[in-house]
C-alpha cells in the first residue's frame, strides 16, 4: 500500500502529501475528490474503495508562502545529492554542506550560500571561496519553492502529478 498521497489544490497545484488515511477520510467528507488510485481496496464493514494515489481539495485553498529552512537533508536534495563542484555523487555519507562564502568571512547559513560538496572538495575549499581555490560551482544556489522540495522528496509523487499536467517525465 501506497504511504502518501498526493493532494492538489483544486486548481491542480501540488498542495501536499499526506497519509491514506488522512486521504480516505477527506474524501469520505467529500472535502476532496479522487483522481489517481491504485488497484487495492479498502474495505468496511458496509463500504469499499481503491486506495487513493492523488486527490484534489473540491474548494481552492489560499496558502501563505511557506519557506523551508536550510537544513542538511533539503540543500542535498536540492542539489540531487551531487557536488556542485566537481560533479560527483559519491552518495549521502560521503557528501557534506559547504558555505560558498566560509563563516570565518561572513557567510550566512541560508539557502543562498549553502551547496553540496564531497569531502575532497570540501577539503579542498576550506576557508576559501570557491574562485580562490580555483574551483567553479555548476550551478548557484537558490531557495526552492516549497512544493519543489515536497515532490522532489517523492518522485512517486512527482511522476504522477506530471502525468495528470501532460508534462514531460524530464521536467
Amino acid at each position: 500500500m501506497s504511504k502518501q498521497v498526493l493532494v492538489l489544490n483544486a486548481s491542480y497545484e501540488p498542495l501536499s502529501l499526506v497519509s491514506v488515511r488522512r486521504a480516505v477520510v477527506l474524501l469520505l467528507h467529500e472535502k476532496a475528490e479522487l483522481l489517481e488510485a491504485t488497484q487495492q481496496m479498502l474495505r468496511s464493514a458496509n463500504r469499499s474503495f481503491p486506495v487513493p494515489l492523488v486527490i484534489r481539495l473540491v474548494h481552492y485553498v489560499r496558502l501563505p508562502h511557506r519557506r523551508m529552512p536550510a537544513t542538511r537533508a533539503a540543500i542535498m536534495l536540492r542539489d540531487a545529492y551531487t557536488c556542485q563542484y566537481c560533479g560527483d555523487t559519491p552518495g549521502r555519507n560521503q557528501l557534506t554542506v559547504d558555505h560558498v562564502l566560509p563563516r570565518s568571512r561572513g557567510g550566512g547559513h541560508d539557502w543562498q550560500n549553502l551547496v553540496t560538496a564531497c569531502r575532497r572538495c570540501n577539503q579542498k575549499k576550506g576557508s576559501m571561496t570557491p574562485s580562490e581555490a580555483g574551483m567553479v560551482l555548476r550551478r548557484k544556489p537558490f531557495e526552492p519553492s516549497y512544493m519543489a522540495l515536497v515532490l522532489l522528496s517523492n518522485p512517486v509523487a512527482a511522476a504522477r502529478w506530471k502525468t495528470l499536467m501532460g508534462l514531460p517525465e524530464t521536467i
